[in-house]
């Protein structure tokens, strides 16, 4: 079901499936939010909500020109306040970029967030030599499709992996904008996640975001950390090794007391 959400300047559309404790979904740079309908439709078979959110740019009305981090979080702020109340709390789940949004959203509003999950999470340690090269070629639409598959490959898939699941649903303005936003904030401002517990979902053959990066933010927030190394896997991840990531998620949601969370 895709449900329209206010936001501010306009709207946002959001695919909502399943009943239960409400799980957000945050997609990577300049990409939409069909990236997550594997794990979408393994947690409503578990037992919870899904909203998956399309970013500025990609679909809804919301304004993507000028927007900052703030209003990127400021949308899953929304998203959780008109799905679940004012009281709500839910778990937001970010991939790659994402992952900086879930955890600014946790910085700016700890009583909507329960908890973190953290797919490919970047941020302090620089990517590997060439692998930002790669990135924005992803995004080049005068790329042959040869080229940009091998781009694909090289910055978000482990060796040997298919890349084609990810041929499509690139939105070169939608990351333009994206790391407009991301350059004029400093990271500081986002790392720790707040007060929530993260789950950080490390591939372990990332190049964009390495797993240093992991490390970092593990020894920086201590026992609220829980790191799981999947293998096999990149910067993509999603569509690599999505058995596992749903595995790895849904073993983390239980732990948490649901039954005190909006539905």
């Amino acid at each position: 079901m895709i449900r329209s959400v206010p936001v501010s300047g306009g709207f946002l559309d959001v695919r909502v499936s399943g009943s239960g404790p409400l799980v957000v979904l945050v997609p990577s740079l300049g990409r939409g939010a069909s990236d997550f309908d594997a794990l979408a439709a393994d947690l409503a078979s578990a037992g919870f909500r899904t909203a998956a959110i399309e970013p500025r740019g990609v679909a809804g009305t919301a304004p993507l020109q000028g927007a900052t981090m703030d209003d990127f979080a400021a949308d899953v702020a929304a998203v959780i306040r008109f799905l679940v109340g004012a009281d709500g709390p839910a778990v937001v789940v970010g991939h790659a970029l994402g992952n900086r949004v879930a955890r600014l959203t946790a910085t700016r509003w700890p009583d909507l967030v329960r908890g973190v999950v953290l797919l490919a999470a970047g941020g302090l340690v620089q990517p590997a030599e060439g692998a930002m090269a790669d990135l924005r070629a992803c995004f080049d639409p005068n790329a042959d499709r040869d080229t940009h598959l091998a781009a694909v490959r090289r910055a978000f898939f482990s060796p040997g992996n298919d890349p084609t699941p990810w041929e499509g649903g690139w939105y070169p303005l939608v990351a333009l904008a994206q790391g407009r936003a991301n350059r004029a904030m400093e990271p500081e401002v986002w790392w720790r996640a707040g007060s929530a517990p993260v789950l950080v979902v490390q591939p372990a053959d990332d190049v964009i975001a390495p797993a240093a990066n992991a490390t970092r933010l593990a020894e920086s927030i201590g026992e609220r950390a829980t790191v799981v190394t999947i293998a096999d896997a990149g910067h993509a991840l999603l569509p690599e090794q999505p058995e596992a990531v749903s595995r790895v998620v849904l073993s983390w949601l239980g732990s948490f007391p649901w039954s005190d969370s909006g539905g």
